[in-house]
């Protein structure tokens, strides 16, 4: 009796233990960088978030940076990176943390200048060799090798742009919105929103002075008064699908050896709408097989495509309004349960349950209050 007694207890034990374990790993840490010059926010943000319910905790925060608008993670997840924006006023900076996963606490590493002036986006490589980012008040971009411990070097190589295009208030110089590595790691895509052009440029990780050069073509021209702003790679790798903030499209593109050719562009705009627009941030669901992208100012709303994996050609799905105003960024958990969305104007991020099978989003009832977050990054 004994024997059966304890048994029974050792597999309950193991039970109880192994439902821990699937617990633990639907919860996931999500960064968020936000404005601070409202004063409504302190900087950086790090939340518990459950992926089986939608809830979001406080878990820790990282003071003393301005306005730390958009992050990065290194490859192994342990360091984070952050861009300090400022206008054409100053030169923005560059901020590096260590970061750890179970207490969610942010270490301060290092600050170096980004050079050029507005820095929007900042990336990694996949060898954590360097940070790429876009300033977009300068009109410029930079590169900056990693030291082996994960801190910025004193090196950096500054890329400026040059040119204009056809609106005349936001498109007579250069304004560099991204800076995104192609899925082998070998070129950084640079979207330009001043001069309607994706510039292309060969990654050399050995040359630590210049690791980018020019490629051939140097870049690809979309349609005048579009705004290129941001670019995402199809999780094959064959595509690419580019956000125009100005045009409100979403231009997809087939993607082989540092060259882009266009296969469609479809607009995120509803039949017959006049009023203004602003298209923001775009991302791709962890299966590949939707594409969500959202729209500010007179629409606040995320818009959802279904994704051809074999012709990379994009469906209209269906749009859901983001619940507050200018939806700046949103993320997608890892398990693709729920997209949440951050709106910048109204300080706050709606949670939405995610169906799988039709990509359409259900507001859950969760909404957190921060002030405004401008940039959200799962880590798992």
């Amino acid at each position: 009796m004994n024997r059966n007694f304890f048994g029974k207890k050792i597999i309950l034990l193991f039970a109880f233990i192994s439902t821990m374990g699937i617990t633990e790993a639907q919860t996931y840490n999500l960064l968020i960088g936000t404005y601070t010059k409202s004063g409504k926010s302190e900087g950086i943000y790090v939340y518990t978030f459950n992926a089986e319910t939608g809830f979001l905790n406080p878990k820790n925060k990282a003071t003393g940076i301005e306005n730390p608008s958009y992050l990065a993670l290194s490859p192994d997840l342990t360091k984070v990176y952050s861009v300090s924006e400022f206008g054409k006023e100053r030169n923005g900076s560059v901020y590096a943390y260590d970061f750890d996963a179970a207490t969610g606490g942010l270490k301060f590493l290092i600050k170096k200048p980004s050079i050029g002036a507005g820095p929007c986006y900042i990336a990694v490589d996949a060898h954590a060799k360097y940070v790429f980012t876009a300033n977009y008040a300068g009109g410029s971009l930079t590169a900056i090798p990693l030291n082996n411990d994960g801190s910025l070097s004193d090196s950096v190589q500054l890329i400026q742009h040059t040119g204009k295009s056809i609106n005349p208030t936001r498109q007579q110089e250069p304004h560099v919105h991204s800076t995104v590595l192609s899925p082998d790691n070998k070129f950084v895509f640079v979207s330009d929103l001043g001069t309607d052009k994706i510039y292309s440029y060969r990654l050399s990780a050995d040359n630590k002075s210049k690791p980018l050069a020019a490629a051939n073509p140097p870049y690809v021209q979309v349609k005048a008064g579009n705004g290129p702003r941001h670019l995402v790679f199809s999780n094959n790798g064959k595509f690419a699908y580019l956000i125009t903030e100005m045009g409100s499209n979403v231009i997809a593109f087939r993607y082989k050896d540092g060259m882009l050719k266009q296969l469609q562009s479809t607009s995120m705009l509803p039949e017959g709408f006049t009023g203004k627009a602003g298209a923001a941030a775009i991302h791709i669901s962890p299966d590949g097989k939707f594409l969500y992208a959202s729209n500010r100012l007179d629409l606040n709303e995320i818009v959802i495509y279904k994704i051809n994996t074999h012709t990379g050609k994009l469906t209209y799905v269906g749009r859901e309004s983001s619940k507050g105003t200018h939806p700046r960024d949103f993320a997608i958990d890892p398990t693709g349960n729920f997209l949440l969305v951050a709106n910048q104007d109204t300080n706050d991020i709606y949670v939405f349950k995610r169906n799988k099978t039709t990509g359409l989003l259900t507001y859950n009832g969760n909404k957190l209050e921060v002030g405004q977050p401008v940039c959200l990054k799962f880590v798992h």
